[in-house]
């Protein structure tokens, strides 16, 4: 019987580029950087996701991955990099401005608050998750938030998941199901510290990964269907039956 579900935010229960998009654009403005074109986004976007792979590989730090997207980001478009932190900074703030859920992601964690424990798993940054959490009226209905920034340590390493079961109390692993977008980092995560694993593939990849999955949804409402809430929903395939 499924106890606890630990929820990924960006790109999970959140839509993570929508906000991206925002915060960039309105950064651009308010430092006098001229116009940002959706293909600029799209190259920044590239560039920010290899340097948080190169983070959960542990080859650089948070700082570096916070300062350094950036600084490749400006000099690839010819744009100064001298204000970059204070750009990132301000940038942090922004990520909390533009709250937009996946699937009714707020009615669903209101629905299932009452049959599980619920708690939000991130590596994003503390000012903007916090921000996020509050905003999203999130912090009111999970049981708890973890991010990286205040565990000094980030998914996929055990030692996050340490650091929540350490939290939470005693649970058997296969009571507790992470839900998350990330293969490398959501799903890693889970198989590192040996829980449940519920891959969100919303947009429908090829999953080319020997990582174990014990399901994979395309809809979050499909997470009822798991904890057998007898709601009528199509599209759940247990993995064992694929």
């Amino acid at each position: 019987m499924m106890k606890v579900l630990l929820w990924d935010i960006d790109g999970t229960l959140l839509n993570f580029e929508k906000a991206e998009k925002q915060a960039i654009l309105t950064c651009f403005s308010l430092f006098g950087l001229g116009e940002c074109t959706d293909e600029m986004i799209a190259r920044y976007s590239v560039i920010n996701q290899s340097y948080w792979k190169r983070l959960e590989r542990g080859e650089i730090t948070k700082q570096e991955v916070l300062l350094g997207r950036f600084r490749e980001f400006f000099a690839s478009e010819g744009i100064s990099t001298d204000r970059v932190e204070e750009f990132n900074g301000e940038y942090q703030v922004r990520l909390g401005d533009t709250v937009c859920f996946n699937d009714d992601g707020y009615e669903l964690v209101r629905e299932l608050k009452a049959k599980v424990k619920q708690y939000a798993v991130t590596n994003g940054t503390y000012v903007a998750q916090e921000r996020k959490l509050k905003k999203s009226g999130l912090d009111r209905l999970l049981d708890g938030a973890f991010i990286s920034d205040q565990i000094g340590v980030e998914k996929p390493n055990i030692g996050f998941f340490d650091s929540v079961f350490a939290e939470i109390g005693p649970y058997e692993k296969d009571e507790v199901m992470i839900v998350g977008d990330s293969l490398t980092s959501d799903m890693q995560g889970g198989n590192n510290a040996g829980i449940v694993c519920c891959w969100y593939n919303r947009e429908g990849h090829k999953r080319e990964s020997t990582l174990r999955i014990d399901y994979e949804i395309t809809d979050l409402q499909q997470i009822k269907d798991i904890l057998g809430a007898n709601v009528e929903r199509q599209g759940f395939v247990p993995q064992g039956q694929r």
